[in-house]
């Protein structure tokens, strides 16, 4: 399957979104595919419960650093999935695929690579670029259709000898009589056609629970109930191809009015800087616009809440609302027209639900939970399949030392879980932060914080360029995390106690201290769970 390439004016020097990828003749291919009514071998060395792009990354993985082993992939279907979130790759998940062996990935699809980040609000405009690589070039995202991406990370396990991909369901885990140790699955026909029949499979060594955001197995690991914090409600704005790259990159923090882009002038594509993700802070709740290809832009409003409106017209008032005033007319006429037709014309919003679930210490003998089957965090920073390949690629680092006797695979459990902490909380916590003070409507403390952090990064430097690291997942420093973010609680301290409107000298102080304390309470909470494992 390839897609046709149009203008690639951006061709990606590091990690290539166009040319041929190597597995392309087995994107649509379903001979590799076995069906439950097949004769299967009842057992193999590993099973990987998912096929999604974290359990089809590990298991090629796994493939090719241990050939004389069986891998077992069970999916409950092999077609092209079809999602609204996991359509962006952040410079740090390209590093961790180039380490899996599946660089060039992202070819044949239509990907778009990614500099960095526009983002605006209150009527100024704001740029954050990825970071300078040690080539002195600056690191790149990809943003693509997921369910491509996914058909091109199956394409790699189906062209192993070594991986049998199976459609099937899982339906339980299958446990050793008397202790806890997991040895295996249990599998029934992918979809329910009457039959009850079951099938067991036994794991030699190690079975990976990487079934996703909507994990029936996470339970097992971690029984705590999720709430859920937000949604997103999605819809694509179709358009033609820019015709030129003058807007695609600028210099770091606030964009003078001299650069920045005349809506008005671009028709073929009504984003302010295409080929960069975007985030439009004055809707109801963050809203994120990032190219799926040349000719597509996915929208995401987010609502936050745990709930949603029952009835789809006032479900679409809402998105409409705080799309019109995320993009108004007059500094986004081109985009706001767009976007109103998208909203009025889409038959049905597409939404998804928006967690944070901390990783669970791994106290099961015989499994790992792995990507967002162990801890999920907010979509808004576009990190969690980053999380999830670096959790791959310490995972078979460690591998790769041990035996898989239980105490070595206890050992090798909590090397994995301590090498993993530091990426993956500062990933996290930056999603659920920044959604904290981004989505803040009715509490002053976290308006004033919210403003404070909009004009922290505007400055540029390493005031916008550290930030731009953890949001890339390539500077993994819970430490420069922390510093950073109570230089954005003091510089709101600092606009607290300058404003004269804000009440006598003494109401101030109060108020700054509330302020440093609602901070505090930010981020502190999540670092700590994060810290838990």
């Amino acid at each position: 399957m390839t897609v046709p390439e149009y203008l690639p004016l951006d061709e990606n020097e590091d990690w290539p979104t166009h040319g041929e990828y190597e597995y392309t003749a087995y994107y649509h291919s379903r001979r590799q595919v076995h069906e439950f009514s097949e004769q299967l071998s009842p057992s193999f060395d590993y099973i990987v419960i998912g096929a999604g792009p974290i359990g089809a990354a590990l298991a090629f993985k796994l493939s090719t650093d241990h050939p004389d082993h069986q891998i077992l992939i069970v999916e409950k279907s092999w077609d092209e999935p079809d999602r609204i979130v996991g359509e962006l790759m952040q410079p740090a998940g390209c590093q961790a695929l180039e380490l899996l062996g599946l660089g060039r990935v992202f070819s044949g699809i239509g990907a778009v690579p990614v500099h960095g980040y526009y983002i605006a609000y209150g009527g100024n405009q704001l740029y954050v670029p990825y970071p300078l690589n040690p080539n002195g070039k600056p690191f790149r995202g990809v943003s693509f259709h997921h369910g491509r991406l996914v058909m091109n990370l199956r394409a790699a396990c189906k062209s192993r000898s070594n991986i049998t991909c199976l459609e099937a369901s899982v339906v339980d885990l299958i446990r050793d009589s008397g202790v806890s140790a997991i040895r295996g699955v249990r599998v029934g026909a992918a979809r329910d056609n009457g039959e009850k029949e079951l099938k067991e499979v036994t794991a030699r060594r190690i079975t990976f629970v990487c079934d996703g955001i909507s994990s029936q197995f996470r339970k097992v690991l971690n029984p705590e109930p999720v709430a859920l914090i937000s949604h997103f409600c999605g819809l694509v704005l179709e358009h033609e191809p820019v015709s030129t790259a003058d807007h695609f990159t600028g210099p770091a923090g606030a964009i003078p009015a001299s650069l920045q882009a005349d809506p008005c002038t671009q028709k073929e594509n009504p984003l302010p800087m295409p080929h960069n993700g975007h985030v439009l802070l004055d809707g109801l709740g963050p809203v994120l616009l990032y190219q799926m290809s040349e000719r597509e832009t996915r929208v995401l409003a987010d609502i936050p809440g745990p709930t949603l409106p029952s009835d789809g017209s006032q479900l679409r008032a809402l998105v409409r609302e705080s799309l019109s005033r995320a993009a108004p007319k007059q500094m986004y006429p081109a985009l706001h027209s767009r976007l109103m037709d998208a909203v009025d014309g889409t038959q049905r919003l597409r939404c998804i639900g928006s967690k944070f679930i901390p990783a669970t210490a791994n106290r099961i003998p015989g499994a790992i939970w792995i990507g967002d089957a162990l801890n999920v965090r907010h979509p808004l920073t576009g990190g969690g399949m980053t999380v999830g390949l670096w959790d791959i690629v310490h995972l078979c680092k460690q591998m790769a030392k041990e035996d898989h006797s239980p105490r070595a695979l206890n050992r090798m459990t909590a090397q994995w879980q301590w090498d993993r902490r530091s990426r993956a909380l500062v990933v996290n916590t930056l999603s659920v932060a920044l959604h904290a003070l981004f989505a803040a409507a009715d509490s002053p403390d976290m308006c004033l914080l919210r403003d404070a952090c909009f004009s922290y990064l505007s400055r540029g430097s390493f005031y916008t360029m550290h930030p731009s690291g953890f949001l890339s997942g390539l500077f993994p420093s819970p430490l420069l995390l922390l510093f950073h973010f109570f230089s954005v609680a003091l510089l709101a301290v600092t606009m607290r106690l300058g404003d004269p409107k804000a009440g006598i000298l003494p109401i101030r102080c109060l108020s700054a201290a509330r302020t440093l304390w609602v901070a505090a309470c930010v981020i502190l909470p999540f670092m700590w769970r994060e810290l838990q494992p």
